[in-house]
């Protein structure tokens, strides 16, 4: 690394000429070098893997059911104590009143890893099931909100 060597401009062009990092490798070697190259020699994996294996998992776990119950199982009806306002935002998360803003969170996230455009191909079908994850997750967002901390400045008595 230390070592220099100082040539002239047709020195330089012989020396580049005759210089090669792939001297001696087989073609697999190089194709392999090559694909290491692309990404940094940083692993990587095929996008949307993780959302296929999650629908997946929900149908195994369907026809599961349905072999050991005779029929698939049914998504809960809302309870009646549920406020109206969020009873269809609750049904697109599959999510049952009385809920909490972090379980909104998480459940939230799920759905927009599973359902987004990028990882089922620019599908349309995708990016509007995203649109409705979206507005129903605005929707549970304004109305759930963290209880009030005390204002620890309120004049004593």
């Amino acid at each position: 690394m230390r070592e220099f060597h100082w040539f002239c401009l047709e020195h330089v062009r012989a020396y580049n000429a005759s210089w090669d990092y792939y001297k001696g490798m087989s073609p697999e070697e190089i194709e392999a070098a090559t694909r290491e190259d692309s990404s940094w020699q940083r692993p990587t994996w095929p996008l949307g893997q993780n959302g296929r294996a999650a629908r997946l998992e929900e149908a195994i776990e369907a026809e599961l059911h349905a072999f050991a119950f005779g029929k698939r199982p049914q998504k809960k009806p809302p309870a009646s104590d549920t406020p109206a306002e969020l009873r269809d935002p609750l049904n697109v998360f599959g999510l049952a009143w009385p809920v909490t803003l972090e379980m909104v969170k998480t459940r939230y996230k799920e759905l927009v890893k599973r359902h987004h455009p990028d990882i089922h191909h620019g599908d349309a079908a995708a990016e509007e099931r995203l649109k409705t994850i979206n507005l129903a997750y605005a929707a549970l967002r304004g109305k759930l909100t963290m209880s009030p901390q005390p204002d620890a400045y309120a004049a004593s008595p």
